[in-house]
């Protein structure tokens, strides 16, 4: 029955509806029926402008209810006797919201009093002194009624069309709004499916070389074991405590490996394998992007000392190729910057591009959230931002001790 609005659009209905009745109720006092007196002209004033400013408060709130005290006050106004007035003017904002924001009944229910009034109207007009004659339908003044019903018609009919091509247009947005949203989900969806499919096959390599190294070394100290054994040699160190660890160690992967395969294989709903990025393959994305015609320049400072993880690599290169499509596609045309500072603890990864408008790249963009998620999967965080006429992505990725 009540329709969700935000507070400002509830003070603004009451706001004009207050004004509303400020300007009409003098208008209708000046309306004395001078059969009855002043003081019943100005209560039947008083009773109809207030439910008639009342119905217009609330007709974005409760259309069905505005439309209800409308035809309260039409039915006041007709037990008074009282002539069409300037407060009527607010019958037609009624109709309006009941056919942009009433429900699917309250719609029908506006359409059939569109009709319904322009009759009552003219039956109204047509049996009291208003057509001049004093004595209700004669043949002279059936073209008059005539004339009144089509022109009640007409106007109380355009105000219910004007708010139906409202409700149109509104569901049209509305439609359009969920169809952008759900085409987001579906990139945002498909960017998590690639980083599942990604992560999968690192830590599945990983493990599986944890695991085999494990079993490995189990086999290396039983065998050495034995052989001290037999040779009546005195090892420094117990082996069964060495044996018992690395026992421990594989029992873990293996346990850690055939989580992550289940959970991964939730997140992405198939498996997939595809080939791993690594530092060694920028070279070929510098390449890709020089070739097609972009002012690359790349500093490296400090180098990496030793091998950084799989994980950390292949959120660089994913960061750096999407930072970098990002550029060519809303670029200026000029140089593209990249930095990289392989710190002990830390690298720290930075892009910028001129854009041809300041607003261009959108900085929520799928491209954005991809590389946040990239950034905050391996632990780290990604921020970018538009610095006057550039675009700058900034990452800064965890790595530990390189190996």
């Amino acid at each position: 029955m009540f329709r969700s609005l935000k507070p400002y659009q509830l003070l603004v209905d009451v706001v004009v509806a207050g004004l509303f009745a400020a300007i009409a109720l003098p208008l209708e006092i000046q309306y004395t029926d001078p059969l009855n007196g002043f003081s019943f002209g100005l209560l039947s004033a008083v009773v109809m402008t207030l439910l008639l400013a009342a119905a217009l408060a609330v007709r974005r709130l409760s259309p069905g209810i505005a439309l209800g005290v409308a035809w309260l006050a039409a039915i006041a106004q007709m037990s008074f006797g009282r002539p069409p007035g300037v407060a009527d003017v607010a019958i037609f904002a009624v109709l309006y919201a009941t056919a942009a924001y009433g429900t699917q009944r309250v719609f029908w229910l506006g359409f059939a009093s569109s009709f319904l009034g322009a009759v009552v109207i003219t039956v109204y007009l047509a049996i009291g002194p208003y057509f001049g004659s004093g004595s209700g339908v004669t043949w002279s003044t059936i073209p008059i009624a005539l004339a009144v019903l089509v022109a009640a018609g007409f106007a109380l009919l355009l105000s219910w069309t004007v708010g139906a091509l409202v409700r149109t247009s509104l569901r049209a947005r509305e439609n359009r709004r969920a169809q952008e949203r759900a085409e987001a989900e579906a990139v945002v969806e498909q960017e998590r499916v690639r980083i599942a499919r990604d992560m999968h096959d690192v830590v599945a390599h990983s493990l599986a070389v944890v695991i085999a190294q494990a079993d490995g070394a189990l086999y290396a100290i039983a065998s050495a074991a034995s052989t001290a054994g037999e040779a009546g040699v005195s090892r420094p160190s117990d082996p069964s405590v060495a044996t018992a660890t690395l026992a421990t160690i594989s029992t873990t992967a293996r346990t850690a490996l055939a989580d992550v395969r289940l959970l991964l294989t939730q997140l992405r709903h198939s498996q997939a394998d595809g080939p791993q990025p690594t530092l060694a393959d920028l070279e070929a994305l510098y390449a890709q992007v020089r070739a097609a015609g972009v002012d690359l320049r790349v500093d490296v400072d400090p180098a990496p000392s030793g091998e950084p993880p799989t994980g950390v690599q292949l959120a660089v290169y994913r960061i750096l190729q999407e930072a970098l499509t990002n550029a060519l596609r809303h670029g200026d045309g000029g140089t593209v910057d990249v930095r990289l500072a392989w710190h002990p603890a830390r690298v720290e990864l930075e892009v910028g591009n001129g854009v041809a408008e300041p607003a261009a790249p959108p900085a929520a963009g799928h491209g954005v959230i991809g590389m946040r998620e990239r950034a905050q999967l391996v632990g780290g965080s990604l921020a970018a931002t538009a610095e006057g006429a550039r675009f700058v992505v900034r990452a800064s990725l965890p790595i530990g001790a390189a190996t």
